[in-house]
């Protein structure tokens, strides 16, 4: 934020109540130092459609993977 930079203030900035991905990723780009959000709007900051393609991915190679030729500890 310019006046924290421009004054040296060590005051943190609280953005309160975002409801949405848009208004936190601004919260973001101005530097805001915290934001209350609710917990529907932090699900949807992980739930992106390549995200959870991704996971299947790996589920179903873990899956096919032949855990007895594997050496996951050395015990």
């Amino acid at each position: 934020m310019i006046m924290k930079a421009e004054y040296g203030f060590k005051s943190e900035i609280l953005a309160a109540s975002i409801r949405n991905v848009i208004h936190l990723q601004d919260c973001v780009l101005m530097g805001v130092d915290v934001a209350t959000i609710p917990p529907t709007l932090l699900d949807k900051l992980f739930a992106h459609p390549l995200t959870l393609q991704g996971i299947e991915k790996f589920d179903m190679d873990w899956q096919k993977l032949d855990r007895k030729s594997t050496r996951l500890n050395s015990s």
